[in-house]
């Protein structure tokens, strides 16, 4: 006998799950105090978040998949990069076991960073899913940033929490994210790849290029990249 939900899930909706998983993979690198490997995850996980979305749309979705995705997103995008940044910091400043003040810096931001991805998800899964752009930094292309800076070799902690501290206000900010086109997406698609199993060829080469590609969208995407969709968006 199958379990009664197993029906009502489609190909993407597997994908979300598996998805899911590969978020709370990373949670425990993190945990355990790995977090070259957590980071790797998560950018797994981003690739699976990309990869749902077209299956979706060739396959068609399921009642539950906008809600499946933001759940899976929590664990992906949200509870990871926020362990991956405890590790790094907790590495960096060499905490001891026993709590101290920089422990509590360690855990409150990143919490932040939870609290702001959560609140987004909400507001996009109610609002947001039909139409062809976001408000506030995507939660993927947040933990995606994280996770690049740590690759790169720039995991100090200083870095780390400013940097969560700055997502946690972007993702909430009322400006509009383009969604990105598809040749964009499968260009990005493949330095994660790279970047994940590969991430120390070439001086760290995909890592950066990944983290570079992430910014610049990140930086530059809400005043410039919606002359390139509109003009090719609907071709691609």
């Amino acid at each position: 006998m199958r379990p009664r939900f197993v029906q009502r899930l489609g190909p993407a909706d597997v994908i979300t799950v598996v998805d899911g998983m590969v978020g709370f993979a990373a949670a425990a690198a993190a945990a355990t105090g790995n977090p070259w490997l957590a980071a790797r995850l998560v950018l797994l996980a981003a690739m699976g978040d990309g990869l749902d979305g077209v299956v979706a749309r060739r396959t068609g979705g399921s009642a539950v998949g906008e809600y499946l995705d933001s759940l899976a997103d929590v664990a992906a995008f949200g509870v990871a990069p926020g362990l991956l940044v405890i590790a790094s910091v907790r590495a960096g400043w060499r905490l001891p076991a026993a709590l101290t003040g920089r422990w509590a810096v360690a855990v409150v931001v990143p919490a932040l960073f939870l609290g702001a991805v959560l609140v987004r998800l909400a507001f996009y899964t109610a609002d947001q899913t039909k139409i062809e752009h976001t408000i506030g930094v995507p939660s993927t292309l947040a933990a995606t940033v994280l996770a690049a800076t740590v690759l790169a070799g720039h995991a100090e902690p200083a870095v780390l929490l400013v940097g969560s501290l700055g997502l946690s206000y972007l993702m909430l900010a009322d400006i509009r994210y383009p969604d990105l086109l598809a040749r964009d997406a499968l260009i990005m698609g493949v330095v994660q790849a790279l970047a994940v199993l590969v991430p120390s060829a070439i001086g760290r080469t995909f890592p950066y290029a990944l983290l570079t590609l992430a910014l610049a969208y990140l930086v530059f995407g809400p005043a410039f990249y919606w002359r390139d969709w509109a003009a090719s968006g609907a071709r691609a």
